[in-house]
């Protein structure tokens, strides 16, 4: 059949596949193509007509059996095909495509050399991908989440750029099909290993139950549960509403310990260390705390190195808790609604695990999988999240054979059947009308995605600013700090030149100020010269492009000449004052506690006289006086005038009468006398 000239060559192999696959001619595409599509909209001819035969072909593959499609390469091919088709939907677009992306894979592959991280990728990426890849025809990350929004079973529209991300840092950020096969091959091992996991002993799931990870068998690694003093092994188990875990008995396991993640509120979980008799050495165990729990729930995952396996684990439950969160605070309650967000959760989570057997070396981080904990910590990830909940208030409720739970039904994952009830079936029928608005929703939602993205790379920036900072010791630190308090103790002497009277022309001008704001109650309006002086010296700052000269680095000395011993004498002279203001804070607040519970009875007498007084006081007298006659009687006691006038005797007594003040008695318990 003669291809269409304006389509370039992979567009028309596509098209050509779509019409065999949904059992139409060309012509008959086209027809159905102009009898819906308006001109003018966004983007060519030749790509809305490629979008369109993709979501026809689409729902064709969704509805046929997704497992035996993967299984023979037919689905990977077609889906990947469908990505560069749309990718390269012009017959012009083909030559410039290839130009720029050799231009963008060289530069990639000029910095890949130089990332440290390139040591630990897995050997499928290091050695084997550039055989098979060098010279495919790639495709980029808008295919990718292109993709994504039609069938989501490799990526999800929201998170989809950050999976993609992940999926090809080692290749240039272009993903190869031999990667993308290999990556949809791993997720259906992932559900069909799922789907092998034994039920939790003496626990009956709920019909949408599905087992999302299970660790502590023999195949897998060990889980420990820490009770007090003693350790239980056992297995542990994740679905989307708990966590299970099974003591192991001496035959079989135990009956299982449910978790409900599903509570809001009360309930966290986060890292802990453990260790034998209870000593805290090993940071690789999380807590679960819940008032169903008096003493929390302890779980270790024992490794050689690191702590990867408590981390996958820590973040997979707090995915699921924050789903249900989500689910609850959007008020997301029909039935069909609310298992498309469970569904999403689920790929999200099955995902991980398939990138996590491609990646073994280096595992990739769980947040960029999971779309939950992603936006939970990203910039403005609440906007993201906002979106989400009106898609699936209003779109998710629609029969789409594309959906997520239609592609996990397809996948044979939900053992439920029929999610829908009756009276999901009619508010699918209410809201089906709003189906139409999906494009504006997601496009709306593209875009808080992307102003995520492009806050959260302006953050790390700024964060790998601080690395070497938060990386010096605490000598370094506090030269740091006294050489960015420099500028307060250069300005240090003008205040005492103002305060005790060395030149008393500028110490009267300030009295004077001072008294004239405070009477005329112009606080605010001081309070907004400063700010405006403020602005003036940052603008000031700007023109002159400080920020940009080399005189604007902190430089900080650290030399010193004292000697070791010398040096090591300051330190535990440091130490010694450092213990005595400790000490004298602690005599403070007891002697406040004595006062105030009245265990000095004369000194209690003395002070509820005098706040009586000072009670009386300021109910009488305005505050604007007050601070003024205090401001007076401050520049006045630090005049020579009123250092002839004080009374050494008055500070004696108030001295003595403070240290005649006793504390009550203080017990120090340690382990031995309780």
């Amino acid at each position: 059949m003669t291809k269409m000239k304006h389509l370039s060559p992979i567009a028309n192999d596509v098209v050509l596949r779509c019409s065999q696959e949904l059992g139409l001619t060309i012509d008959e595409m086209v027809e159905e193509f102009e009898h819906r599509w308006k001109p003018g909209t966004e983007g060519t001819y030749s790509k809305k007509f490629v979008e369109f035969c993709n979501s026809k072909v689409a729902s064709r593959v969704c509805d046929q059996n997704i497992p035996e499609r993967i299984k023979d390469g037919s689905f990977t091919r077609l889906t990947f095909d469908m990505m560069l088709a749309w990718q390269q939907p012009d017959a012009n677009d083909n030559d410039s495509h290839q130009e720029a992306v050799g231009k963008e894979s060289e530069d990639k592959r000029i910095q890949a050399t130089l990332s440290p991280e390139q040591d630990d990728i897995s050997l499928f990426y290091s050695d084997i991908m550039p055989l098979l890849a060098d010279h495919e025809p790639s495709v980029g990350e808008d295919a990718f989440v292109y993709l994504a929004s039609i069938i989501p079973l490799h990526g999800d529209v929201i998170n989809g750029r950050y999976t993609f991300e992940t999926l090809t840092a080692p290749t240039g950020h272009q993903l190869h099909f031999p990667a993308y096969d290999m990556f949809v091959k791993e997720i259906l091992k992932c559900m069909k290993h799922l789907q092998k996991q034994a039920t939790p002993k003496g626990v009956e799931l709920a019909e949408d139950e599905i087992i999302l990870h299970v660790e502590g068998t023999m195949a897998s690694q060990r889980v420990v549960r820490h009770i007090k003093e003693t350790s239980w092994p056992g297995r542990l188990t994740l679905t989307n509403y708990g966590l299970y875990f099974e003591a192991a008995g001496i035959i079989n396991y135990e009956d299982a310990l449910k978790i409900d993640l599903t509570k809001d509120g009360a309930s966290s979980a986060k890292p802990v260390s453990t260790g034998p008799w209870g000593a805290p050495l090993f940071d690789k165990a999380i807590v679960y705390e819940s008032p169903d729990f008096e003493d929390g729930i302890v779980l270790e995952f024992p490794e050689m190195t690191s702590s990867t396996r408590r981390d996958h684990w820590l973040m997979l439950v707090k995915e699921i808790n924050l789903m249900h969160q989500f689910l609850e605070k959007n008020s997301v309650q029909a039935p069909s609604q609310a298992w498309e967000v469970h569904s999403r959760t689920i790929l999200g989570i099955i995902r991980l695990h398939a990138a996590r057997e491609m990646l073994r070396i280096s595992p990739p981080d769980p947040k960029k999988f999971l779309i939950f904990s992603l936006f939970e910590e990203a910039p403005k990830g609440d906007f993201v999240l906002e979106g989400l909940a009106e898609i699936s208030v209003k779109v998710g409720a629609t029969k789409n054979p594309c959906s997520a739970s239609s592609i996990l039904r397809n996948m044979n994952m939900d053992q439920l059947g029929n999610i829908v009830k009756e009276d999901g079936e009619a508010k699918c029928k209410e809201i089906v009308k709003e189906a139409d608005h999906k494009e504006e929703m997601l496009a709306s939602l593209e875009s808080a995605v992307n102003q995520t993205r492009e806050e959260g790379r302006e953050i790390e920036k700024a964060k790998a600013t601080t690395t070497e900072l938060e990386e010096e010791g605490i000598t370094e630190s506090v030269a740091v700090l006294m050489e960015l308090m420099r500028p307060l103790q250069d300005a240090l002497p003008w205040f005492q030149e103002v305060l005790y009277w060395e030149r008393p022309s500028r110490t009267l001008f300030v009295l004077a100020t001072t008294i004239l704001i405070v009477y005329n109650e112009w606080v605010g309006k001081g309070i907004a010269a400063c700010l405006i002086w403020l602005v003036v010296k940052m603008a000031q700052n700007r023109q002159k492009k400080v920020h940009t000269k080399k005189e604007d680095e902190v430089t900080v000395s650290t030399e010193s000449d004292q000697t070791v011993t010398e040096s090591i004498v300051s330190a535990q002279y440091g130490l010694i004052k450092l213990h005595q203001l400790m000490q004298h804070v602690n005599i403070t607040i007891m002697k406040l506690r004595s006062i105030y519970t009245s265990k000095a009875t004369k000194h209690a007498n003395i002070v509820m006289a005098s706040m009586l007084a000072l009670a009386s006081f300021f109910a009488v007298v305005p505050f604007k006086l007050v601070i003024i006659f205090g401001t007076i009687y401050y520049f006045v006691m630090t005049s020579s005038i009123g250092k002839r006038m004080s009374n050494d005797q008055s500070n004696r007594r108030m001295k003595e009468w403070w240290d005649s003040i006793p504390i009550d008695p203080v017990r120090v318990l340690d382990s031995s006398s309780k």
